[in-house]
């Protein structure tokens, strides 16, 4: 009988993609992949750490594979696997801890566990090459991600990742190239390009100077490919060079998540990140001078150790100033082992979250505002899949800014590229206006 395998993913897309990749790896061998519910042989959770609430569900999940079958095998993958591997071997409920840079041998580390039915704690220190990861298809059928970097040389004063995934990493263009080829007979139109620190891919090859913008430029030499879009970047990458050359690009989608974290300078700087927040502003006004209506999103952190109120409204006022489309708001978790632990002048959970709720308040605000300049105008979406809303059917997409559109009909539209005008916003948090 063909054994059974759960995997449930918790994370980016960087882990996304890198469960999909373990998925297909179990099935190449035989195993039958079945949902993360009682009865299956063996559970991978494929972990993160990026907050305390993510190591939280991270250890709930791996006590709750154990606990639907207490005869399971289970894995703990991923960051929080990495970043505290001492802690989980010495959890009853956690058979094997595989290292972020052992996915690609998950099966074999699986089955080597079985036939000495002993506990098997793997490796978990991080190498210093690409780590290759390699997808046939994806549960989406019209979008597809591919991890090209992992890794950070950044060292954030709050981040804990660059300890769970070591330094910066980039995959080969040929094989990069490979993988594009692959999903491009699957029927695959769109290509989003990720990536722990995106926009440092290339910084590690020693005897070619190629770059991020190289990899997107040989992607779209694929005609089948009509769209390249990008995950997270830093706002350094954003000059007058790198988006002459995107403007080049017909395929590419002008939806921008540049990281920013506090429009405080006085937070940057104990966050170490390495810009001010008028460079930051500059590069949105560059990102805005070749595409007036790009969608630019981006993370911030409130919160921080040492954020006064003065600090708080500097930041509020730079989020108007700059009028995001989306912004990811976090509060301030303390990660063990990073500097910004054991700063002083730490903030109480009670003005993080009045903090928070101000800014998710003008979130909501900057969303309608950016969405009503699409109103009344054509714009083209890629459709993915059918829903229903208020009992009528409709067929949902995303334009280039990743704009979610609606239309009413019953004809199939899955993996169609068509022209909708918009007429109104159905939903501001999701992003979703209807045709």
């Amino acid at each position: 009988m063909k054994k059974k395998v759960a995997l449930h993913n918790l994370g980016c897309k960087v882990n996304a993609y890198e469960t999909e990749a373990m998925g297909q790896m179990f099935l190449g061998k035989g195993y039958e992949i079945v949902e993360f519910k009682e009865g299956a042989d063996v559970y991978v959770i494929n972990t993160c750490t990026v907050t305390n609430i993510a190591d939280r569900k991270s250890r709930q999940m791996l006590h709750r594979a154990k606990k639907m079958n207490e005869n399971a095998l289970v894995v703990a993958v991923g960051c929080y696997a990495q970043a505290f591997s001492d802690d989980l071997e010495k959890d009853d409920a956690i058979d094997i801890i595989v290292g972020n840079d052992m996915k690609n041998d998950i099966v074999n580390i699986v089955e080597n566990h079985i036939k000495k039915s002993v506990v098997d704690i793997n490796d978990t220190k991080v190498k210093r090459e690409f780590e290759e990861l390699n997808i046939e298809s994806m549960e989406e059928h019209t979008r597809a991600y591919i991890k090209i970097q992992d890794g950070c040389n950044q060292f954030c004063t709050y981040c804990i990742i660059p300890y769970a995934r070591g330094r910066v990493r980039s995959r080969k263009s040929e094989n990069i190239m490979s993988e594009v080829d692959r999903l491009i007979n699957k029927g695959y139109q769109e290509i989003v390009l990720t990536g722990i620190h995106l926009s440092s891919y290339g910084i590690d090859f020693k005897e070619t100077d190629i770059g991020l913008i190289d990899v997107i430029k040989m992607i779209s030499e694929r005609k089948e490919i009509k769209r390249i879009r990008l995950g997270s970047l830093e706002p350094r990458i954003i000059t007058e060079e790198f988006m002459d050359e995107l403007k080049k690009i017909d395929g590419f989608c002008p939806h921008f998540h540049l990281s920013l974290q506090s429009g405080s300078d006085e937070t940057l700087k104990r966050m170490n990140r390495k810009y001010t927040s008028l460079e930051y502003l500059e590069g949105c006004n560059l990102i805005r001078k070749y595409y007036p209506n790009a969608a630019i999103t981006t993370d911030v952190i409130v919160g921080f150790p040492g954020e006064t109120n003065e600090e708080f409204l500097q930041c509020k006022k730079f989020l108007e100033t700059v009028g995001f489309s989306s912004m990811h708001i976090f509060k301030y978790s303390k990660r063990e082992g990073t500097k910004a632990a054991i700063m002083e002048n730490q903030v109480s959970d009670d003005l993080k979250a009045k903090r928070s709720d101000e800014l998710l308040k003008l979130d909501s605000d900057l969303r309608i505002e950016y969405m009503k300049k699409f109103i009344g105008e054509e714009i083209e979406v890629l459709f993915e899949k059918e829903i229903i809303l208020e009992g009528k059917k409709y067929f949902v997409g995303h334009t280039k800014e990743y704009i979610k559109i609606a239309i009413e009909t019953d004809e199939n539209l899955e993996n169609k590229i068509l022209p909708v005008k918009v007429n109104k916003i159905l939903d501001s948090e999701n992003m979703l206006a209807i045709f």
